[in-house]
């Protein structure tokens, strides 16, 4: 909490950069009604962070259009990711209290800018987490997230030496965007930004194109996994899972999926949806054994790729607990070292789960020493791939639902997270219902209410 103030202070004392062509730090329309907020007065419900490890559903205005190219959504479904944990931990810099989250929905067009073309009311989309200018370099090669126009925080420019996009629901440091955990959302750009849905393809199977799918494809694909390849994957949460789904479809001879402690149970639940999956559970490692060293046992010389789909704030030892704790890094570097030193000579390892600023304790001999290529495979950009992955839906040959464990009400959200971060109730991935939803599709799972 103390490290996102302080981020907070020195961005507004630093000020923001003057690239981006959309407006900046509107995470929630009640923070300035006359400007933001729908002016027939009416409400919504949408979840905000309150705090660390504090979040709230509460009633707040109906946004308004502000700009020619903004669409308004009633959101018909949305979810919780694993990424939205770091907001919850206060792990991502730059939260402010009652800012709403959410950066995966999906809805119908409620109204739109006047410069909003090949749209029309009614209409159901799909939304990318990432919001794109369409018109800038990176836009024009369909690098999405990456688009130069969108977020114009200093921060993040002097860290990381460039800027992101910005993105729905998470933080100040993204551009500051009210997220799509709510009833209504405002999508700039919106001719950019959403993607119309097929009757065919219901809201449980289209609302992942916005991020699971399209993160889980693009760390497979960027990552380089071919034909032949052995792949080991770090966290067998909803994006590990895809990317034991993409990793098959690309190539892959053997996929091996790791997890462990109060995610273990989830290795048995990816296998029962892809049973030609191994697995390796590293809290019932043997005597003496590591990650590595058991890899290295199943594999002659390793797996030829490794994928990160867990994230740096989860320390495993005593010493990056610590230095977590003191704020003397932001990430551990635990997961990376084991998949350097898992991998076989020149063997690709790919980040996709979130690092949000500097490590210690880093194994770079073994990187240089060995030639293995490390990919930060980036923010995924939704829009070079969602068009080919909604075609894939179509003709059933890659399976969303397959993840798809609850079906959860709005109202209830703010206790979904603390159980998805508890990884209680066997739940993989949800579905946030709201009052516009449709009934659940043919596969679906009904409504669990948690009201006690």
């Amino acid at each position: 909490m103390a490290m996102s103030q302080a981020a907070n202070l020195a961005e507004k004392a630093m000020g923001h950069g003057d690239n981006a062509i959309t407006e900046q730090n509107l995470t929630n329309p009640a923070r300035d009604r006359a400007k933001y907020a729908d002016p027939s007065g009416e409400t919504m419900k949408a979840l905000v962070w309150m705090g660390k490890n504090s979040v709230e559903v509460v009633e707040t205005p109906k946004p308004k259009i502000i700009e020619d190219r903004d669409v308004i959504l009633k959101v018909t479904g949305s979810t919780v990711c694993g990424s939205d944990l770091h907001l919850l931990h206060g792990s991502v810099v730059e939260l402010q209290k009652g800012d709403i989250l959410g950066h995966e929905f999906c809805g119908k067009i409620d109204s739109m800018g006047p410069g909003i073309k090949g749209f029309k009311e009614g209409d159901r989309v799909v939304a990318s987490f990432q919001i794109a200018c369409g018109d800038c370099m990176y836009c024009k090669k369909k690098l999405s997230s990456q688009c130069e126009r969108t977020n114009s925080n200093t921060i993040e420019n002097i860290m990381y030496g460039g800027r992101t996009a910005g993105m729905f629901g998470y933080s100040h440091f993204t551009g500051g965007f009210a997220g799509g955990q709510a009833e209504y959302v405002r999508v700039p750009f919106g001719d950019v930004n959403l993607l119309k849905l097929p009757d065919g393809v219901p809201d449980e199977k289209g609302l992942y194109l916005s991020d699971v799918l399209s993160t889980s494809w693009n760390c497979v694909v960027d990552t380089g996994v071919k034909d032949g390849d052995v792949v080991a994957i770090w966290g067998a949460g909803p994006i590990g899972q895809m990317c034991t789904e993409f990793s098959f479809i690309n190539g892959a001879s053997r996929v091996i999926l790791i997890d462990g402690g109060l995610g273990a149970w989830r290795l048995d639940f990816v296998k029962s949806k892809f049973p030609k999956v191994e697995t390796l559970n590293f809290s019932d490692l043997p005597k003496g054994g590591s990650v590595t060293s058991v890899l290295k046992e199943m594999v002659h010389g390793g797996p030829d790729v490794a994928l990160e789909c867990v994230a740096g704030e989860y320390a495993k030892g005593w010493a990056h607990y610590f230095e977590l704790l003191l704020g003397a890094e932001t990430d551990s570097s635990e997961i990376i070292n084991e998949m350097i030193t898992s991998v076989k000579n020149y063997g690709r390892c790919g980040i996709t789960g979130v690092y949000v600023g500097y490590t210690n304790h880093f194994n770079i001999g073994s990187l240089m020493e060995r030639g293995i290529r490390l990919i930060g495979n980036g923010q995924a950009p939704v829009h070079l791939y969602w068009n080919q992955l909604l075609e894939m839906i179509e003709k059933d040959q890659i399976h969303p639902l397959a993840m798809l464990t609850h079906r959860v009400l709005m109202e209830e959200l703010d206790t979904i997270y603390y159980k998805f971060e508890k990884k209680e109730d066997g739940m993989q991935k949800v579905f946030v219902q709201t009052k516009f939803s449709d009934p659940p599709c043919e596969g679906s799972p009904q409504v669990t209410s948690y009201k006690s």
